[in-house]
């Protein structure tokens, strides 16, 4: 069972936070603070007293946005231990998610706050520790899209298959359907990939080479590290200095050297039917 610390400086919230993470039968104790200051004082007590002492922390629910430090300043700090408690990132920021996952964090929950959604992070907290202590991670809930999403109109999305042609976005507790074939490129951002479509943006939780294998039926190509690019939507290949690009729409991306002879075979065949 956890030993959650809960960091917000706004006090209704902390107060709603904490009381979803007492409600759940996996968290043994679940205390709150109202600033960083206060934040790492009880983290270094947990600390310096050791995972089983009377003030250990197993996971730290941290606000992105408060007074002095921000939670990535604490992130960052807690980085630098050798056994740091888990961080799960709680926000109404959506901008943050590429740095916090590199900042090794098991989840980032949007505010509002669901329940079923913060659900979800305490199970990835136990599931790492159970991993860690070299247990069988628990099985995941049965429950809806999970992974973190954004509001506005470059958002954070949950993502599940509807069928082999859509991808399920979940927007502000609404799904909506986006279609594989109006993403016109993908980019790998730290354990993210980011959707381009003529709208906008989403942000999923899922490797670019998952995305690369998963769609290379439909038309899509690994031009970089970096992007996938739908073939279909390739509107110029430039060669310039012994430098490959191509634009889609008005990106212009750069060909890694690996990829470029393939591209350019693909680009003629498509060209001569």
């Amino acid at each position: 069972m956890l030993r959650v610390l809960a960091v917000d400086d706004e006090k209704p919230l902390l107060e709603e936070l904490l009381y979803l993470l007492r409600s759940d039968p996996r968290v043994l104790s679940a205390e709150g603070a109202s600033d960083a200051t206060e934040a790492l004082r009880r983290i270094t007590r947990a600390l310096e007293t050791g995972p089983d002492g009377p003030d250990g922390i197993d996971v730290v629910f941290l606000d992105i946005h408060m007074a002095g430090l921000t939670g990535l300043d604490i992130a960052r700090l807690l980085a630098g231990f050798a056994q740091p408690p888990l961080i799960v990132f709680v926000t109404a920021h959506e901008g943050f998610a590429v740095q916090a996952f590199d900042l090794k964090a098991v989840d980032y929950v949007l505010k509002p706050v669901r329940p079923e959604r913060l659900a979800e992070a305490v199970r990835r907290a136990c599931a790492q520790l159970g991993r860690a202590a070299g247990q069988a991670p628990e099985p995941a809930e049965p429950a809806g899209p999970v992974v973190p999403v954004q509001r506005r109109p470059a958002p954070e999305v949950t993502v599940a298959d509807r069928t082999a042609d859509q991808i399920a976005v979940e927007l502000g507790g609404v799904t909506r359907f986006v279609a594989i074939a109006d993403i016109a490129y993908v980019e790998a951002q730290g354990d993210y990939a980011r959707l381009h479509t003529d709208e906008g943006s989403h942000l999923v939780r899922i490797p670019l080479s998952t995305l690369e294998e998963r769609w290379a039926a439909r038309g899509f190509v690994r031009i970089h590290r970096r992007h996938l690019v739908a073939l279909g939507r390739i509107d110029e290949l430039r060669l310039d200095a012994g430098t490959t690009s191509v634009r889609v729409g008005s990106a212009e991306l750069q060909v890694s050297r690996r990829h470029a002879r393939q591209l350019r075979d693909l680009l003629m065949r498509q060209a001569t039917g």
